[in-house]
């Protein structure tokens, strides 16, 4: 996951971001503010960890 300095400074930051939608699809991961990257098991669950990667985005985007 990367995100753009201008959204790190609104609250993005990605090592979290991919630490909550690593964890469902039975995964974990980590990184800095702005790059992270993650692995998993259970790659059915795919779909639900994109949407729990949008809904944590709209949830922690301060702008």
């Amino acid at each position: 996951v990367a995100v753009t300095d201008d959204l790190t400074r609104k609250g993005l930051h990605a090592g979290n971001l991919i630490k909550e939608i690593a964890a469902v699809v039975g995964g974990g991961g980590g990184g800095r503010p702005n790059l992270a990257q993650a692995g998993g098991k259970d790659a059915d669950k795919l779909p639900a960890a994109l949407d729990t990667a949008r809904q944590l985005i709209i949830n922690n985007y301060k702008g």
